[in-house]
Formats: C-alpha cells, sequence, structure tokens
C-alpha cells in the first residue's frame, strides 16, 4: 500500500486493508522455503501529516501455522505487533556515517512524495513470528529414542541419568577455602 503525501488531509486519515499469504511471500526469499504459512494479514493505522513530516501508528495483525519445534505437530499461533513511524523527505546533502539510536529505528526517509507501506508491514510480522515456536508452553516434544508424541502417549524406553563420558568427574572433588 503507498500513500501520497500529498494527499494526506490536514486531520490525518485512518487506514484498514488485508494482505494475504501470497503478497507476504513475495518478500522473502525464493531459495529459502519458508517452514510457516500466514492467514490472512489485518492492518489499521493513523497517518497525519505537518508539514512535511508524516506520522503513521498502527497494529497488524495474522496467525501463523508452523511446526512445534518440540514435537512437530501443526501451532497455530496469533501474531499481532503495533508501530510508530515516523518519515521525512530526505535531507538536501548526504550525511556522513553516524550510530543510530533506539529512537532512529523508527525513523525513515520517503521519496518522491510516496511512503510504501509494504515493507514496514512485512518487517513487523516477520520480527513477531517466534524462532521456535510451540503448540503449548507445556509441550513435551518427541521421545529422543523411538520418536514417539510424548504429549499424545508415553512410551517405554529407558532413559539415563547419567551420561557415562562423564563419570570421571564423579571423582572430582572441590576443596573450599575457609577464611
Amino acid at each position: 500500500m503507498k500513500i501520497s503525501v500529498n494527499k494526506i488531509p490536514e486531520g490525518g486519515m485512518n487506514l484498514r486493508f488485508e494482505k494475504d499469504w501470497e503478497w507476504f511471500r513475495n518478500f522473502l526469499s525464493e531459495t529459502e522455503p519458508s517452514d510457516f504459512v500466514l492467514d490472512r494479514i489485518a492492518v489499521a493505522c493513523t497517518v497525519r501529516r505537518m508539514k512535511e513530516t508524516v506520522f503513521i501508528e498502527g497494529s497488524a495483525a495474522t496467525t501463523v501455522e508452523a511446526p512445534c519445534s518440540r514435537c512437530l505437530t501443526t501451532a497455530i499461533l496469533p501474531v499481532r505487533s503495533s508501530f510508530k513511524y515516523t518519515f521525512s523527505p530526505p535531507p538536501d546533502r548526504p550525511q556522513e556515517e553516524w550510530e543510530l539510536s533506539a529512537e532512529d529505528l523508527d525513523f525513515a526517509y520517503y521519496e518522491e512524495d510516496t511512503i510504501d507501506l509494504d515493507p514496514l508491514i512485512f518487517e513487523q510480522i516477520i520480527l513477531q513470528i517466534p524462532i521456535k515456536p510451540l503448540c503449548t508452553e507445556t509441550c513435551k516434544g518427541l521421545c529422543p529414542h523411538c520418536g514417539i508424541n510424548m504429549n499424545v502417549a508415553g512410551c517405554r524406553c529407558e532413559t539415563k541419568s547419567f551420561d557415562e563420558r562423564l563419570a570421571a568427574l564423579k571423582q572430582f572433588k572441590v576443596q573450599s577455602e575457609k577464611q
């Protein structure tokens, strides 16, 4: 979604729109297959302008389907993000290198009287998708020996509570200094 800065009314405007999985997928690298799928992305935002500076405040919400990182069943996770951005025209002369602060991360420049919200929405959603999604917080995962889903059934695999490679540490004694 593109916004023309000159067409923003004096009192601002409210926008509501939706994006779909195909739109989102176009932002992802074609060489890396994604292991998740998104439902419709609902976006609502308020756009205000003061002279050449534009303020955008809004939210994006969707549902992510991804394999649970412990048991591999499909996890359905709600994803919500709220955002605030400030846009201004680029400076007349390029600035030299400078260190970014936390406030600078919500600031961007627009070119040719147009602000493209698509990369902003993509960024907000991708930052909220968990790296290791879980079907539930109490997911027990898969048995490392037989592969059974421990959430569904128990297994009779024998679990060793002691790793034989660490047997030498049993003989290790620590002496403490008394002061």
